[in-house]
């Protein structure tokens, strides 16, 4: 349908009527008598007879818009008219044309259209054409490259029953949208946790479906495979694990410190610590700060901020370390205690010859030791190539000049705003 998607057709039908400038003052009564006499138009004065300010001409279109399958989008549109004439023909006409194959192709400008007043129709029969359709009909709108559409095929799939409880498990393990990783994962379960879908849930790549699995497994009474994402990378995944172990009378505290005591202990292990120990777990922590895995140090740094653990002499190396990852974790521990940290050291490590990541650190924390600093900061920064770092020193002389009026600037301020005026000519 010409390549165009739904916000395409809805901006070209309103800048149709929004940007209209008649050919000459007898513009609708030309396209009303083209009709009339059966005299061809073209394409783009078919459109335009479509979208027309005009309901008249709107409506004179729709008679014969069956004959333009290019144009069905604008059918959908018009399903949502402003007049009811126009309205009125427009669902008419939908009815007839609207089948399992244009249900498809249409199915996209439909969605978005059911969001406007009196779009609704249009859904409804939609909903009718594919609720008869053969399953197969279906399976194009699952994987559409439309979200909204693909939400729609999924709920519909449930509703109707038609994809089994193993098809429903390999989509929620697969898919990238979370409403769609729910809504298959729960339908998968909902009659049980067949061992293939709990097995197809525990493995999939998104947290939606492998928590799903893993809070299954209570019903299933299998704690023991819970256990084994007590460490799993996501949050929600660790924390599911442990409703599931703990209602089968296991403290996972104890299996915590001792995978943190291990050599070979998982990241997820280290903040899982964390989100069910308390202070006295610190030291094990502190243990894995010198961990040769980068995981390890950033989530062992994670769970020591999660736990409100901090010692500034300690944490501070950690700003050096190789790992982006380790130096984002430490930057986020060490916030509160910023203005422990040498302001002239931490405008060193500004240098553009720094990693991009000690840069970001540094003015963190530099931004959060107060006005004078900040500015000290940023001035230096408003030319830098980095145009990330160089908005955020922006942003910061704009809110140290607002807050700081002429009058009250102190010397060192008003000098630093001074010279960021400058560089700003």
């Amino acid at each position: 349908m010409n390549g165009r998607g739904p916000a395409e057709w809805l901006e070209l039908d309103w800048r149709a009527r929004a940007w209209w400038m008649p050919d000459s003052p007898g513009d609708s009564r030309t396209l009303l008598a083209a009709f009339a006499t059966s005299e061809p138009l073209g394409d783009d004065e078919f459109t335009r007879a479509l979208c027309h300010h005009d309901g008249r001409v709107r409506q004179r279109a729709l008679a014969e818009a069956a004959g333009h399958p290019e144009l069905f989008p604008l059918i959908v549109v018009r399903c949502a008219d402003w007049a009811e004439p126009v309205r009125s023909r427009a669902r008419e006409l939908l009815a007839e044309i609207l089948d399992a194959g244009t249900a498809v192709t249409l199915a996209p400008m439909i969605l978005r259209v059911a969001d406007r007043y009196r779009g609704g129709h249009a859904l409804g029969l939609l909903d009718a054409v594919l609720r008869q359709a053969p399953r197969e009909r279906l399976a194009p709108l699952l994987v559409s490259g439309d979200r909204a559409v693909r939400r729609y095929a999924y709920r519909m799939a449930v509703e109707e029953g038609s994809l089994s409880p193993v098809e429903l498990a390999r989509a929620a393990a697969e898919s990238d949208d979370a409403v769609v990783q729910g809504r298959c994962a729960e339908a998968a379960l909902a009659d049980g946790a067949p061992a293939e879908v709990l097995e197809i849930l525990l493995g999939g790549r998104n947290p939606q479906a492998r928590s799903a699995g893993v809070t299954a497994l209570r019903r299933a009474g299998r704690p023991e495979r819970a256990v084994d994402f007590l460490a799993d990378r996501s949050a929600l995944v660790r924390a599911c694990a442990r409703y599931v172990v703990r209602q089968h009378g296991i403290d996972p505290l104890p299996w915590y410190r001792a995978r943190c005591a291990d050599p070979a202990v998982e990241p997820g292990a280290a903040i899982g610590l964390a989100e069910c120990g308390d202070r006295a777990d610190a030291p094990l922590l502190w243990a894995l700060l010198e961990h040769p895995a980068p995981g390890v140090r950033a989530r062992a740094v994670a769970g020591l901020r999660t736990l409100d653990v901090t010692d500034v002499r300690r944490l501070r190396p950690l700003l050096d370390d190789p790992a982006p990852g380790v130096v984002g974790e430490a930057t986020l521990a060490l916030l509160p205690s910023a203005r422990a940290l040498p302001a002239e050291w931490l405008l060193s490590r500004l240098d553009a010859g720094r990693p991009r990541w000690e840069r970001v650190s540094a003015w963190r924390l530099l931004d959060a030791h107060g006005d004078v600093v900040r500015l000290r900061a940023a001035v230096p920064l408003l030319g830098d190539a980095d145009v990330r770092l160089r908005g955020w020193a922006e942003h910061a002389v704009r809110r140290v000049a607002r807050r700081a009026p002429r009058a009250v600037r102190s010397p060192e301020i008003a000098a630093l705003l001074d010279r960021a005026e400058a560089v700003g000519r």
